[in-house]
């Protein structure tokens, strides 16, 4: 039973990147560009989060209005990064989070980190590299320091999921507010795009809003609060550009490079022998008390 305890967390992290993954499929079928994108997403994401987890109150402190804006933040970031620079720069600078939990985390929420962690961010950022051999290029300065904004924010957001201030409201109200605050910004691109969306459209958006972010982040910020360590829940995030290129080459039919295989390969590994160890080390301690 205790075993259970113990990874059950991690499971809902899981479950939570892979509809993460998802979303490089479901934007390459919809027409609409980011910012139309980004308002049908956050507004349907923060509608759904608002009706799942309404029960447990609206309340915000001002440690969660600064959580929110962090999340905000990170989105529009990421959105403005894959429209000024290429994808692989706007996703592989993103994964770079884990770097500042591993500096930041002793400071911002006392949580001390291993030479295994270490080892692990260093294989699996290693790994992803593979991912974009050929892809990855200097390309627009602005596109790649949001990219690298939206990694330093998503990293700090994790952090606060888990802060002492953060536990005595909602987890998720941070992402309704912050995806209200999304769609009110990118309104007047919702608005123009009202005129010329499909039903295909409709239905990318929709995943994407209801599932890709909404329910995913409820599963995300349930495993964080219930034990997942800020990292742990950083390297498992490795698992989404792993997954997302997969979705595409089955439903959509661009074929991974070998080099994407490989450096796959070398994430799952990582992430499984990471799991492994951690998971040994929580039962000796166990064991031990």
């Amino acid at each position: 039973m205790s075993e259970t305890r113990t990874l059950s967390p991690a499971i809902f992290v899981l479950i939570a990147v892979l509809l993460w993954s998802t979303g490089g499929l479901f934007i390459k079928l919809t027409s609409l560009d980011a910012y139309q994108v980004t308002f049908f997403r956050s507004l349907l994401a923060a509608i759904t989060v608002l009706i799942i987890t309404w029960r447990n109150g609206l309340r915000i402190n001002a440690f969660g209005v600064l959580a929110t804006l962090i999340y905000s933040t990170l989105l529009f970031l990421f959105v403005w990064a894959t429209k000024h620079t290429t994808a692989a720069n706007a996703i592989f600078l993103q994964y770079t989070a884990p770097i500042y939990i591993l500096i930041l985390a002793p400071f911002v929420i006392g949580e001390k980190f291993h030479v295994r962690d270490l080892v692990t961010v260093i294989f699996c950022i290693a790994g992803m590299s593979l991912f974009f051999v050929g892809d990855l290029t200097i390309g627009d300065y602005q596109g790649n320091i949001a990219a690298l904004g939206s990694g330093i924010f998503l990293g700090l957001y994790i952090m606060l999921l888990r802060h002492p201030k953060a536990m005595g409201m909602s987890g998720t109200i941070t992402v309704i507010y912050g995806n209200f605050l999304l769609a009110i910004v990118t309104l007047p691109s919702g608005i123009a795009a009202i005129e010329t969306i499909t039903i295909t459209d409709i239905l990318a958006v929709g995943f994407l809003g209801v599932f890709q972010i909404g329910v995913s982040y409820i599963l995300f910020i349930k495993g964080v609060r219930e034990g997942t360590r800020p990292l742990d829940a950083s390297i498992i995030g490795f698992i989404e550009p792993l997954l997302n290129p997969v979705w595409v080459f089955l439903f959509v039919g661009e074929r991974p490079s070998n080099w994407a295989i490989l450096g796959g390969a070398i994430i799952v590994a990582t992430v499984v022998a990471h799991t492994i160890v951690g998971a040994q080390r929580r039962e000796t301690k166990k064991e031990a008390a």
